[in-house]
C-alpha cells in the first residue's frame, strides 16, 4: 500500500483508485474488530470517513515512514471520534427533572444568618445591592434599576459598603 500512496502523491490517478480500493478491504475487518455486535452496522461509515480523511490529510504522510503507521492512526482517530459520538450517556426525562435539580438549602442556613448579620452594619439600600450583586449574581444595572438610582451611584454605595464592611472585620473603624 505505501508504493501506491507514493504514486498517488506523485498524481498517479491510477494507483489512486487501487489504493482507495485496497485500502477498503484492508479497513471493514480492520473496523469490524473494533465494534461491538450492536454497532457493527456502523462499520462501512467507519470506513468512509477514514477514506475521506485520507484524502484530505494525504499531504501529511511523511514518504520516510511506514504508510500502514500513518494509516492506523487515521483509523484509530476515526474510530475513538465515533466511540464518543455514540456513547451512552444517562438521560432523564424532563418529566422526572425535580429530584435531579431539587436544591438542599439546610446546610446554608446558618451562612444566610451569618451573611444578614454581616451586612446588617450597612445602610438596607447598600446592604441589597450587595446581596444582589455580590451573592445573587446581578449586574450593577440590574440592581441600580431595582433601586431607581444610577449605576454609578450603585456602584459607590456597594464600594462604601464593603469598605465599611472590611475595615469592621479588620479591627478598624467604619
Amino acid at each position: 500500500m505505501r508504493t501506491l500512496m507514493l504514486a498517488s502523491l506523485d498524481g498517479d490517478a491510477a494507483a489512486y483508485r487501487q489504493l482507495l480500493s485496497e485500502l477498503t478491504r484492508y479497513l471493514r475487518p480492520y473496523f469490524a474488530r473494533r465494534l461491538s455486535p450492536a454497532h457493527a452496522s456502523h462499520a462501512e461509515d467507519l470506513v468512509q470517513d477514514t477514506l475521506l480523511a485520507v484524502h484530505t490529510r494525504r499531504m501529511t504522510y511523511d514518504r520516510a515512514r511506514p504508510f500502514t503507521a500513518w494509516l492506523h492512526a487515521v483509523a484509530h482517530h476515526k474510530f475513538v471520534d465515533h466511540v464518543r459520538r455514540h456513547a451512552i450517556r444517562p438521560t432523564v426525562p424532563l418529566e422526572d427533572d425535580a429530584p435531579v435539580f431539587a436544591a438542599d438549602d439546610s446546610a446554608n442556613a446558618a451562612d444566610r444568618l451569618d451573611v444578614d448579620a454581616v451586612l446588617s452594619d450597612v445602610s438596607p439600600r447598600t446592604a441589597d445591592l450587595i446581596r444582589q450583586t455580590r451573592l445573587e449574581g446581578a449586574s450593577i444595572a440590574e440592581a441600580a434599576a431595582r433601586h431607581g438610582m444610577t449605576e454609578t451611584a450603585a456602584k459607590v454605595s456597594i464600594h462604601r459598603g464593603l469598605k465599611a464592611l472590611m475595615a469592621r472585620f479588620a479591627g478598624g473603624e467604619k
